[in-house]
């Protein structure tokens, strides 16, 4: 089984795509960690076609962080590809995953972390709790009763796949905006 996006060609294609939407330098975890945001690249396909792009000159070497790893971006060649060729990926897979990546980065560099889980009450209906905390701080916990196992999981997707829309949206409406919810 290969990765979702389909072969090596469209894991490379989806890979500069994301560099090069992102586009500032990053090094090989972090750049592996918004590939990896949906499982939609197998990790052994990533590492094998970064280091083909390497040697391609589709990404290169920018310089390094402060310690010490690489840092890459993509080359003129490798944003010719990607935007001449991103077509061979359904363009709402590509806006999701860029959607993740750009969140993870910035939660990554503010320190939030997400966590949602549910439990099922003794009535028989179920707790959604959803938490973000920013550098092991709360910043939101919240618990929503549900009555089927169904819409709690749903829910959880949800917040698991838009966290920061959710957090916004609670903190705009408790503060009274409830044009969030129309803009």
């Amino acid at each position: 089984m290969g990765s979702l996006v389909g072969g090596k060609q469209n894991v490379k294609i989806f890979v500069l795509y994301l560099m090069q939407n992102i586009n500032y330098p990053m090094d090989y975890i972090t750049i592996n960690d918004i590939v990896m945001q949906n499982d939609y690249v197998l990790y052994l396909d990533f590492a094998e076609s970064f280091h083909e792009m390497l040697d391609a000159d589709l990404i290169h070497i920018y310089g390094q962080n402060e310690d010490g790893d690489d840092l890459y971006v993509v080359s003129p060649k490798g944003r010719l590809i990607a935007t001449e060729l991103h077509g061979e990926i359904h363009m709402a897979l590509l806006q999701k995953s860029l959607s993740c990546a750009l969140r993870y980065l910035d939660f990554k560099k503010r320190g939030i972390t997400i966590s949602c889980k549910i439990e099922k009450r003794e009535d028989g209906r179920y707790d959604v709790i959803c938490k973000v905390n920013e550098k092991n701080e709360p910043i939101l916990t919240t618990t929503l009763v549900v009555d089927n196992l169904k819409f709690a999981q749903k829910m959880e997707d949800n917040f698991r796949d838009h966290p920061e829309i959710v957090y916004r949206g609670i903190v705009s409406l408790v503060a009274g905006n409830i044009n969030f919810l129309f803009e």
